[in-house]
């Protein structure tokens, strides 16, 4: 059984965190901008980034002139309305495309979670190319060795044991608007078990299961923004649950169980 074991979370946004090339060393770049802030790392520290500089440092980017589209990503491209080009690279990410209308593609990533458009993004790409325009950054290709990567290395450095979380804005069914949630995990838990634990009242808990990975990534998006604030990493301390190895793929709830399809 989990036990909560703490009443304060401290979120802090490293401020000086340089633009990202493809190429650069993301924890050599967090422990100089820690440095630079006079921020020291504690044990049970946890090191939240968004995804977009890991996509960049991993040179995710791809450019659509150099995309030609298949037959499904004009019929997919005529059903959304989306550039058939941009509608193949969602495809080359996906295992299957769940749901299409107007200006929407909603898929399954090839990391398992459902998303719109692959994750592929435009915003913020900042890309040193005369193609800016026609240049998009793909998600990590593999979120968890990615954040696994960065963890040791830190941990190597501040000679301290820390956890990372990659996270991404999404939506949600049901819901508008998106949300900060993880995509990648290294020492801390996706999922967090309740069950057996007694409530206010003394009753067991039965079915609770808690998403303490996307709480905190959500947590951590409202510092990070989604424009310009220029926040890509947060250092969260006072992670309630206890920590352990964990890994994105927990998250994702089993197709036979998922009644939104």
């Amino acid at each position: 059984m989990a036990k909560r074991n703490s009443k304060n979370i401290e979120l802090i946004g490293l401020t000086s965190f340089p633009l990202v090339k493809p190429g650069d060393d993301i924890a050599s770049l967090i422990i100089d901008s820690c440095r630079k802030e006079n921020l020291e790392i504690f044990d049970q520290d946890i090191i939240v980034i968004t995804q977009k500089i890991i996509s960049k440092s991993e040179n995710r980017y791809r450019l659509l002139s150099e995309i030609k589209p298949g037959f499904k990503a004009k019929y997919y491209s005529w059903i959304s309305g989306k550039d058939p080009r941009f509608v193949q690279l969602v495809l080359n990410e996906s295992n299957q495309v769940l749901r299409a209308k107007k200006n929407t593609l909603i898929v399954e990533h090839k990391n398992g979670f459902i998303c719109a458009n692959a994750g592929i993004d435009h915003s913020n790409t900042d890309p040193q190319s005369a193609n800016s325009e026609e240049t998009y950054l793909l998600l990590p290709k593999n979120p968890d060795f990615s954040a696994d990567t960065i963890r040791f290395k830190i941990e190597s450095e501040f000679h301290k044991k820390v956890s990372v979380l990659i996270i991404d804005s999404h939506g949600r069914a049901w819901r508008n608007g998106t949300i900060g949630m993880a995509i990648g995990i290294s020492g801390i838990p996706g999922l967090v078990d309740l069950r057996g634990n007694e409530d206010l009242f003394g009753f067991k808990l039965k079915i609770t299961m808690v998403a303490a990975s996307d709480e905190l990534a959500a947590a951590a998006s409202l510092l990070m923004g989604q424009a310009k604030e220029g926040i890509p990493v947060v250092i969260a301390r006072g992670f309630p649950y206890e920590l352990r190895e964990g890994k994105m793929s927990e998250l994702i709830r089993p197709k036979k169980e998922d009644l939104f399809r």
